[in-house]
């Protein structure tokens, strides 16, 4: 806790300071490759984790992407940083932006959204869309919230697959494996040292799919995660 405290107002001050002095096009690429992927592997190092990365389909840093992962627990999130070369956004709950230091940090970074209002996640969508066309990746979890469950998925939502077709970007698919029993959100106060598995599987196209590929799309996604973890 001490730790992450600390780096937590290093990185805040960083942040702050990046949005201050750098353009709004610029200012995302900086935060993620010199702040972002710093202190993830910071925080990892003095937690005793490290990073296994599998698979040779590895995102191409200079294209975009809809970055879709299971998430099994809150060190997914710097792992999901380190492992991804891209610049790229978060889909965040709107309830994190009020969080001191780090909603500032979610306001600037990711876009959150409220899912419990239909106009909102509309809204999350269109923010999405635009933060592809201007070069930036989105990073999607398909389940929704974290799985307390390290043996098998949760239900995907449609969202990350309509995004993918309806902008025609590829799909990047990573499967985490073992965070969970790092850091179980059933024992949020247990932190263990150990690994993290990170697979990537095929990149897949989304050029020519229209809404009615949607059920499929997902399926197939879901179908390569659950394969990954067992």
């Amino acid at each position: 806790m001490i730790v992450f405290i600390v780096t937590l107002v290093l990185a805040g001050t960083a942040y702050y300071i990046t949005f201050i002095l750098a353009s709004d096009k610029k200012a995302p690429h900086i935060a993620h490759q010199y702040i972002s992927r710093p202190w993830a592997w910071t925080l990892f190092f003095f937690f005793g984790i490290r990073l296994n990365i599998k698979g040779t389909h590895r995102p191409d840093p200079k294209k975009v992407y809809v970055f879709v992962c299971n998430h099994q627990s809150q060190l997914d999130i710097p792992a999901y940083a380190l492992v991804a070369p891209n610049t790229i956004r978060f889909l965040a709950k709107e309830e994190l932006t009020k969080i001191p230091i780090m909603g500032f940090v979610i306001r600037k970074l990711y876009i959150s959204v409220n899912r419990s209002d239909k106009k909102a996640r509309a809204r999350s969508m269109e923010n999405m869309m635009s933060s592809l066309n201007e070069g930036i990746s989105v990073f999607i979890c398909p389940e929704g919230t974290r799985n307390r469950r390290t043996d098998n998925l949760l239900p995907f939502h449609d969202g990350a697959f309509r995004l993918a077709i309806q902008s025609q970007v590829p799909i990047a698919v990573l499967t985490i494996k073992n965070s969970g029993e790092l850091l179980s959100p059933l024992r949020p106060i247990e932190l263990k040292p150990g690994k993290i598995h990170c697979t990537w599987s095929s990149i897949i196209e989304t050029k020519g799919m229209s809404e009615t590929d949607v059920p499929q799309l997902k399926e197939k996604v879901y179908k390569i995660m659950s394969d990954n973890l067992h």
